[in-house]
């Protein structure tokens, strides 16, 4: 496949062939390749150690690509890598904000790096935080906070977002929330690239799955695809089929409006 990918409505959005990240002579990252079609949900799941957040951050232009190579939008990203993170948004595992500074002055300052003006508030309330917009991210619960790194990630209206484990940490209300918000910025046009150690979360939001482990790509396919193959090769269980679980118990008695 060549470099030069002309993005157009065909074209995945992002294409990585034999892509290697090096650490003291090892290959964390092992000559990986895949596809992400432009508007789908894609994942990234493995074990700790898998490479998994290495793999993000090469592509999010962060960390030196040691072999092969990359392109999103048709952008090489080893080569332009201001360019790229032009065109993308990105939510880290642990997201750090300046302290002492109002969530909506947060925003504003966020969108005119990009050289972009927008509506702040309009921004908050997408994320359900307009009442927050004179508080500081400092004094955020957790998922208050996951969800304003949401927005300061997405005001110069990026075409990729990655998100890194975005859940980890949440209560089950907030965690839903985060949920919705994500399929949101899905159907604004907005691409979205994520990893997540939660088997169901993978399951609800993602259109395919890249399944890692020791740096390579051991699995690739729809999660109803991956599941049916699983059974094909004689997976069985014990059959026990449950109208509800635990956490839809605890929805139904504690509401599934966010407490933060």
């Amino acid at each position: 496949m060549s470099k030069d990918i002309i993005a157009n409505k065909e074209a995945p959005i992002l294409s990585v062939s034999e892509l290697v990240k090096t650490y003291d002579g090892k290959n964390v990252v092992d000559g990986i390749s895949f596809e992400v079609k432009k508007g789908e949900i894609f994942g990234i799941l493995g074990p700790n150690g898998a490479g998994k957040t290495t793999t993000l951050e090469m592509l999010e232009a962060l960390r030196p690509i040691d072999g092969g190579w990359a392109t999103l939008s048709g952008i090489d990203i080893a080569k332009k890598p201001e360019e790229i993170k032009a065109l993308i948004g990105v939510q880290p595992q642990t997201p750090s904000f300046e302290e002492k500074t109002k969530l909506v002055e947060l925003i504003e300052f966020f969108s005119a790096a990009y050289g972009e003006k927008v509506d702040a508030m309009e921004f908050l309330k997408d994320v359900q935080l307009e009442e927050k917009a004179n508080s500081y991210v400092e004094n955020l619960s957790g998922g208050q906070r996951q969800r304003f790194s949401i927005a300061a990630a997405l005001v110069h209206g990026p075409k990729v977002f990655f998100l890194d484990e975005p859940t980890t940490g949440l209560d089950p209300q907030a965690r839903r929330n985060l949920w919705g918000l994500v399929k949101e910025v899905r159907d604004r046009g907005v691409t979205v690239i994520l990893t997540t150690h939660y088997m169901d979360e993978a399951e609800l939001l993602c259109d395919r799955i890249a399944v890692m482990d020791n740096g390579k790509i051991i699995a690739l396919d729809t999660p109803k695809n991956l599941i049916k193959a699983l059974l094909k090769r004689g997976f069985q269980k014990e059959q026990i089929v449950e109208q509800a679980n635990l956490e839809d118990v605890f929805i139904d008695l504690t509401g599934k409006d966010l407490r933060d």
